[in-house]
């Protein structure tokens, strides 16, 4: 489900890290910028905390477009792109150039040898050219706004594909213009219907034909805006017009077909500028598997990213992923035309009692709330329908009322309850003339009530006058062909409302300045190093963590009174920089609670490091803490995204059950509680078979201690791993007991 992503952090939290010297999150804020290199304001990292908005008015609408390598020969393919692009520019009311050095005139206009001679400066240049690099300078001097380059072969190819990208990239940079492709189509010169009203669609695909069931949704009455095909995006990429798209009035939703990112980061922030604008976006992200990952990989020479992570960083910033096209052209076109819902409530209306009840098990297991209606609501539909029927939710009609004038009753009844906010009505097959006035009556309440109303027309044959006519004519009813697609645009509908009412940017609160936790951690870290246990206890130290008593020791004596000073029992340990499971190798002793075990245990432990030929800085001699919940907390390093944060069931439970929620930096209070609902072993933090709860708060805590830590430290830190951190008692605060850290 989806959430807020910031919250406001406890009393008792603020209060702890005021005490370690840090600053609290929500106090951070920047200060005016010096100079106009800082105008957009950076992270503690360094990274952007705004997206810049592109203004792509004059790429879409232009006044003047010049059409580089333009012909009219037949059989050329240049011809037919020419062709298109011309009836394109006379439906945008945009004067066209072609440019060819060989002709004067092609489709009967004037035809310029190059870029130099062009009549006037143009918003736009189309390059049907093999290679643009050359072309890109010319529209430098000549201060082209926009190009557009279809050519293929370069980073979907390979290597050298790869590099010739990047020259391409880099020429770009230097002229000051914004590029769209290479490797794209004509999508975005398609003809859009200008006959259908009310919010519209933007498509955002970086393959092209994967855009198409979304396009054809004009047919069905949905307004299409805008088509942008990335394709290579060496230059403009989906961020860029997903925050371009987020400023447009008649944008009601966004679509994406999605191979690969190009940075996390922009990704994020335009996924936050959509979710402060309210406008939902709807994506599908290929690289579920790693067959997907490395098709798509090959097809746009882009990171696909973990997809945990980008599937966590998607739910994190309000974008609702889908798996097929048909269920992101559904969920789009319902998340762009519906207002916003007066209740999470969905109540089920069919005219067969079997229909009823088999959505109803379908839309609960998605996690959808049906609400069981009043005893007054049930008393109020009985007078329509007998009592013998179930009317509680699913609502039965039995098929016979919805011929006449009860039908709109039992609607209207329905509509009225306040816990109601959608009605779905599946209709599994035609049964005129019965279906015909049950689709009436439900597209006219659907304009007179602020409430959703859904219909599943599920007849395979999609002819009927009932389908085609009443409800596709209809803007204020959603119509689906599964009861699938009906249910998961449902569900992203009501979540996307969720998530965005009250929604605050995580990156206004993110840190700005280092804290003096941050200086600690500077002197501790080794470039290029796996640090010892004593080590990464004491980067956590510096970040306020708790981590057991304990001391370092390099003798048998000093070990003896360790323990006296610890207290007894206490745990041994190994510690030293190559040292990842301790375990395994036996270099971990619990429950010692005399002098001479200490001493036996300190000759065992060096022996054991000896033979295996393993370096130590010393043994550790920790304070034993009684049980808790053993979870664990990470730092590791994304790609696309830097650093994130997960958080697990620990001990050895964590390789087995990969129990996990990962967040990318920076989160609020919300979200670290969020990951903590996300763990199918949550149970274990409210207490089982008679233990008590787990001290939940401090866990979170613990949570948010370490964003602050990846994201001060940066790329410095590659890997953090706290295993176990043994969460205890409701009250009682939670410990490392066990630490690793790897310098990058």
């Amino acid at each position: 489900m989806l959430g807020s992503t910031h919250g406001t952090l406890t009393t008792d939290f603020r209060a702890r890290v005021e005490a370690c010297g840090e600053t609290p999150r929500e106090a951070v804020h920047s200060t005016a910028p010096a100079s106009a290199e800082d105008a957009i304001a950076l992270d503690v990292s360094g990274r952007p905390l705004e997206a810049e908005v592109p203004d792509l008015d004059r790429f879409f609408r232009p006044e003047s477009v010049a059409v580089i390598g333009a012909s009219d020969a037949e059989g050329r393919p240049n011809t037919g792109i020419t062709r298109q692009l011309i009836a394109w520019a006379e439906r945008v009311g945009a004067r066209i150039h072609p440019v060819h050095p060989t002709r004067t005139a092609v489709f009967g206009l004037p035809c310029h040898p190059s870029v130099a001679a062009l009549p006037e400066r143009v918003d736009l240049a189309v390059l049907l050219v093999g290679d643009p690099v050359p072309a890109i300078e010319e529209l430098a001097e000549a201060k082209v706004r926009f190009a557009v380059a279809f050519a293929s072969g370069f980073a979907e190819t390979g290597e050298t594909g790869a590099a010739a990208q990047a020259r391409l990239a880099a020429a770009v940079r230097r002229s000051g213009l914004r590029l769209l492709g290479p490797n794209t189509n004509l999508n975005a010169f398609q003809e859009f219907r200008d006959d259908l009203q009310g919010p519209a669609i933007a498509l955002i695909t970086q393959s092209g034909h994967q855009g198409r069931p979304v396009y054809t949704l004009q047919e069905l009455g949905i307004r299409l805006s805008h088509w942008a095909p990335t394709g290579n995006e060496a230059d403009l990429e989906t961020a860029d017009f997903i925050s371009y798209f987020a400023e447009q009035p008649e944008v009601g939703a966004i679509a994406c077909y999605v191979e690969g990112l190009k940075d996390g980061r922009s990704f994020l922030l335009a996924a936050d500028r959509a979710a402060r604008n309210g406008v939902p976006v709807v994506a599908v992200k290929v690289g579920r598997t790693e067959t997907g990952a490395r098709t798509a990989a090959s097809h746009t020479g882009k990171l696909t990213g973990a997809d945990a992570v980008v599937d966590a960083a998607m739910r994190q910033f309000g974008i609702i992923r889908v798996d097929a096209l048909d269920e992101l052209q559904d969920t789009a076109a319902l998340l762009a035309r519906a207002r916003p819902p007066r209740a999470d409530g969905v109540v089920v209306h069919s005219i067969s009692g079997g229909t009823g009840a088999h959505f109803s098990d379908l839309a609960t297991e998605a996690g959808l709330s049906l609400p069981t209606l009043s005893q007054a609501k049930q008393d109020e539909l009985h007078q329509w329908i007998p009592d013998y029927l179930n009317v509680a939710n699913p609502v039965d009609n039995g098929g016979h009322p919805v011929g006449d004038w009860r039908g709109r009753k039992i609607i209207d009844a329905i509509l009225a309850d306040p816990s109601v906010g959608v009605l779905v009505c599946p209709i599994t097959g035609p049964f005129p003339p019965m279906s015909d006035r049950l689709a009436q009556d439900l597209v006219d309440a659907a304009e007179e009530t602020d409430k959703l109303i859904c219909v599943v027309w599920g007849s395979p044959v999609g002819t009927e006058d009932a389908y085609r006519t009443t409800l596709l004519g209809s803007s204020r009813v959603a119509t689906f062909r599964t009861f699938g697609n009906c249910i998961t645009a449902v569900r992203a509908y009501l979540d996307h409302h969720r998530f965005t009412t009250g929604y605050r940017s995580p990156f206004a609160d993110a840190p700005r300045t280092p804290s003096p936790s941050y200086r600690k951690a500077q002197a501790l870290m080794r470039p290029g190093q796996q640090l010892s246990e004593h080590a990464a206890k004491q980067l956590l130290r510096a970040y306020g963590i708790r981590v057991p008593r304990e001391q370092l020791v390099t003798s048998a004596a000093a070990a003896v009174r360790a323990a006296g000073l610890v207290g007894y029992p206490v745990v041994m340990k190994a510690s030293g920089p190559q040292l990842a499971h301790k375990t395994e190798l036996g270099l971990v002793k619990v429950g010692l609670t005399s002098a001479s075990q200490i001493r036996d245990a300190y000759r065992e432990l060096t022996d054991i490091a000896r033979y295996e030929n393993i370096p130590l800085d010393g043994i550790l001699v920790c304070q034993m803490v009684r049980r808790g919940v053993e979870m664990f907390v990470g730092v590791t390093q994304d790609e696309l995204f830097g650093p994130t944060v997960t958080v697990g069931l620990g001990g050895v439970l964590v390789e087995v059950l990969h129990d996990a929620a990962v967040r990318v930096p920076p989160f609020g209070e919300d979200q670290a509680r969020a990951m903590l609902a996300e763990l199918r072993g949550r149970a274990l933090l409210d207490g089982v078979r008679g233990a008590p709860p787990a001290d939940a708060d401090a866990l979170v805590e613990v949570v948010l201690r370490v964003q602050r830590m990846a994201l001060e430290l940066g790329g410095a830190l590659s890997e953090l791993d706290i295993n176990p951190l043994m969460v205890l008692p409701r009250g009682q605060g939670a410990v490392a007991l066990d630490a690793l850290a790897v310098c990058r």
